[in-house]
């Protein structure tokens, strides 16, 4: 039987054409593939990729990702309940990445580490200190993302916008594998669990990539959390030194029955360790989704 692929990407892809897009994310697959003497085994035809960049990136109206991140940690025209989601996803990361109050000190000043987290300051800290004592990581990409999935989670007009897509890839019945990444994992992961069965979606393999559904935050507002029932099995790859990606989804952060599989040595070498191009080029990757796709 025909297998269909269908990739569900995250931030950072406005002002992109999307079939130009779908064929760099092909290209950084068959480069993984390559590396165990693999060619992609179906049509192109049957590789969808739905495109939602744009929706994300008018958000933000317009802005360069330095500015988007200063304004999310200044908290302009944030909520209480968006503010304090932000707010606990930087103070995790902060503490799972060891960035201690002295060098926290070092970026922010004494004042700031003396108020402690919940002034603004403390998070522009933050921001500043990833930057700086995580390697090849960036503030920017974390506060960015973390602020996606809170309007993708919060908000339904661009819930909807985002699902509709993706919706609208899949097939009824029909195996189809699906390889997300960054946003796109909480994208797929809430779209499957929620609808997978009574849109008698069939996935053989459901492939996350540098997923922040671990981060507490994020899980929280998914709970109750559960293995989609449509998807037979769950692999998800992150590089340790990701941010996004801040945990693997095991037992420990993202404690599911059947035991997600996790692959946590995977060696991104995009800029900020959280591209999708080092993931999909990942030999490991590429290859399990060969095998579910030729099963």
């Amino acid at each position: 039987m025909t297998r269909q692929l269908v990739f569900i990407h995250g931030r950072a892809q406005e002002h992109k054409d999307a079939v130009a897009l779908k064929a760099e994310w092909i290209g950084a697959w068959a480069a993984g593939l390559r590396k165990s003497n693999l060619m992609i085994p179906i049509a192109e035809s049957d590789i969808r990729f739905p495109y939602y960049g744009q929706t994300l990136y008018d958000l933000c109206e317009g802005l360069e990702n330095q500015q988007i991140a200063e304004v999310i940690v200044r908290g302009d025209n944030a909520d209480a309940a968006h503010k304090e989601f932000m707010r606990s996803v930087l103070e995790e990361v902060r503490q799972a990445q060891g960035i201690s109050e002295a060098q926290l000190r070092e970026v922010a000043g004494s004042d700031v580490v003396e108020r402690g987290p919940l002034n603004w300051e403390w998070l522009q800290g933050i921001f500043r200190a990833i930057d700086r004592h995580v390697p090849g990581s960036s503030g920017a990409s974390i506060a960015i993302a973390t602020n996606d999935v809170y309007q993708y989670l919060r908000n339904p007009g661009i819930r909807d916008t985002l699902e509709e897509g993706v919706r609208m890839a899949m097939s009824p019945n029909m195996p189809t594998v699906v390889v997300s990444h960054s946003l796109g994992t909480v994208v797929a992961y809430n779209l499957l669990r929620r609808e997978g069965v009574s849109q008698h979606w069939n996935v053989p393999l459901l492939v996350t990539l540098g997923s922040p559904l671990a981060i507490t935050a994020i899980r929280q507002s998914l709970r109750p959390i559960k293995h989609p029932e449509c998807a037979a099995k769950w692999f998800n790859a992150m590089d340790k030194h990701d941010v996004v990606a801040l945990y693997p989804l095991s037992k420990a952060h993202f404690d599911i029955d059947p035991e997600i599989e996790n692959q946590t040595d995977v060696n991104n070498h995009t800029a900020n360790r959280h591209g999708i191009a080092g993931y999909l080029d990942d030999k490991e990757v590429a290859k399990r989704i060969y095998d579910a796709l030729t099963v």
